[in-house]
């Protein structure tokens, strides 16, 4: 097994900085020559036995066009009924398992090591698949073992139209744009609101890079439990009385209220301390899996580890 991850072959960063970050999907074939999957099938379903893991399994029923996940934990009963077709367990975080799987993290020195999320991993059956589907992060697909089929679509966005009855969030009406055939140590980049169907010709492992990509909503709750735990700083007051009239809300109290969301920004340094903390915040709590977390980010001459100053 490979305790190092060794450097991306056929491909340059600057090219890649340029042409495809959050831009475009790209291709690397043999981006890994010779890289072998450091996990089989079957430890990863051993990982997923363990209650402390999370992992789902997905299954698609061809003649009814029906689509199912289950959740862990699972036992080992449950993978001995499963067919031999068309299905696909995912586990997250598997960086936080398995060292080895670690190690792929230091391929991406490129970008900024505090975008990383994780590594999920996921095996699949002849047929498996996920459906099609867009995510809101952008995300390295490195194939470990076996071929995948994937076919990328158009850019979506929180209005594309999704299957409403389906367990997943998949696309509606999905039209593939572009076909890439993925072989062991191919990587294939997807940018953030591309659409993408991956099906697993042949039994194998994907190997899924995904980047922090926390919404507005995140944010904004996260430094609002800040505010909330701290003095109040900023209270509410009306505006002058000629701005009144009875039940009406003027745009001058919408001005007093846009003045003081506005404090939340003004502070940079107040605002640089608060986003390094969260973005450094690990997601799993210490001693849940047998890595733990090591998230870092320096601001200044000042480091971060796993939200707190060092």
């Amino acid at each position: 097994m490979n305790r190092s991850a060794p450097s991306l072959a056929n491909f340059s960063s600057t090219e890649f900085l340029a042409k495809y970050w959050q831009t475009a999907p790209c291709l690397i074939k043999q981006a890994l020559p010779d890289w072998r999957s450091p996990v089989t099938g079957d430890d990863l379903a051993g990982v997923a036995l363990e209650p402390e893991a999370e992992a789902r399994l997905v299954r698609y029923d061809q003649k009814r066009d029906q689509w199912s996940v289950d959740y862990n934990p699972f036992d080992e009963q449950f993978f001995a009924r499963l067919p031999a077709n068309n299905w696909t367990l995912l586990v997250q975080a598997m960086d936080l398992w398995r060292p080895e799987i670690a190690s792929l993290k230091s391929l991406f020195h490129f970008l900024p090591t505090w975008r990383l999320e994780d590594v999920m991993v996921s095996f699949a059956t002849p047929g498996g698949s996920v459906g099609p589907h867009f995510d809101q992060y952008d995300v390295f697909l490195l194939q470990g073992e076996g071929q995948r089929r994937w076919q990328l679509g158009d850019q979506c966005d929180a209005d594309t139209p999704t299957i409403a009855e389906a367990p997943l969030s998949l696309l509606a009406n999905f039209v593939p744009r572009e076909e890439y055939m993925l072989d062991p140590g191919d990587i294939l980049y997807v940018p953030p609101g591309w659409a993408h169907h991956g099906v697993a010709l042949t039994a194998g492992q994907t190997f899924s890079i995904g980047f922090r990509a926390p919404t507005i909503g995140d944010l904004l709750a996260d430094v609002a439990g800040e505010l909330l735990s701290a003095p109040a700083t900023a209270v509410y007051r009306d505006p002058a009385p000629e701005h009144w009239h009875h039940d009406l809300i003027t745009e001058a109290h919408i001005d007093a209220v846009q003045s003081m969301l506005k404090t939340l920004t003004e502070d940079r340094t107040q605002l640089a301390d608060w986003f390094a903390r969260f973005v450094t915040r690990p997601r799993y709590e210490a001693g849940t899996t047998p890595l733990d977390e090591r998230r870092t980010a320096r601001l200044g001459d000042t480091v971060f580890l796993n939200g707190d100053k060092i």
